[in-house]
């Protein structure tokens, strides 16, 4: 069983598997330096907002995780990790917005996510 977290008023633990790819499919994370300085800047966030990550994958066009959210929504917790890596991938990579995004933001704005419960320790 994970281990249950105390907050204000509550006691327990939320599991989920998000994951979200880059917009128009571009597999920018073969590049090594972006696919590195991605993983850092999740962690970041992750480390901010004090949120436990079991699992952080990154493939060639899309991110995967295994989170424990706490008491915040999967729409907050995407939309936190999503929000501050595309603000500083284009800060720090410029040229990426123009050669694959023409402008446009990194991410799909969907995204896919499933709850694991008390499945946690299968993973």
């Amino acid at each position: 069983m994970a281990n249950l977290v105390s907050y204000s008023s509550s006691v327990g633990s939320c599991w989920i598997h998000p994951a979200f790819k880059v917009k128009y499919c571009h597999k920018i994370f073969g590049i090594p330096r972006i696919k590195m300085r991605m993983e850092q800047l999740l962690k970041e966030v992750m480390n901010k907002y004090n949120i436990e990550c079991r699992e952080l994958g990154i493939d060639m066009d899309h991110v995967h995780m295994v989170l424990d959210i706490g008491i915040r929504g999967v729409s907050r917790v995407v939309k936190l990790l999503k929000g501050y890596s595309a603000k500083k991938m284009f800060q720090e990579y410029p040229w990426l917005k123009k050669q694959y995004f023409w402008g446009s933001g990194l991410w799909n704005p969907s995204y896919y996510f499933d709850s694991l419960g008390r499945n946690i320790g299968a993973v």
